[in-house]
């Protein structure tokens, strides 16, 4: 199973972006996808997650500005950044729990990570 990220970049502060991650291979059912983002020098954090029934979970600090959703499909996620602020810049990861046959749980699978850099 591969998550492939595509729209990262830089903007300035105010900007939008939108990242896209496709899933593809060996796939049954993907369950879950989520975004995550990692600061340099910090950890990993979640961003927002979105299940397959459409259900979403945010980080309080992008709330009312990004946006997830997903296209089931075509086992894509998607996430819509507006008014972006400097401290978004950092790595953003995409990320599905992939089940890859039938009466197999489900597994966590990582995108390799997209870039986005907020400055003026």
């Amino acid at each position: 199973v591969q998550l492939v990220e595509s729209g990262g970049g830089l903007v300035q502060p105010g900007g939008s972006l939108r990242l896209s991650c496709a899933a593809s291979g060996s796939i049954f059912s993907v369950y879950g996808m989520g975004w995550y983002r990692q600061a340099p020098g910090k950890q990993r954090d979640l961003v927002t997650t979105i299940t397959s029934g459409g259900t979403t979970i945010y980080a309080d600090s992008v709330k009312g500005r990004f946006t997830i959703s997903r296209d089931n499909a075509k086992n894509t996620v998607y996430l819509q950044m507006n008014n972006l602020k400097p401290e978004d810049t950092g790595v953003y990861y995409c990320n599905a729990d992939v089940t890859v046959r039938y009466g197999l749980g489900p597994a966590p699978f990582w995108g390799q990570g997209t870039q986005v850099t907020v400055s003026s």
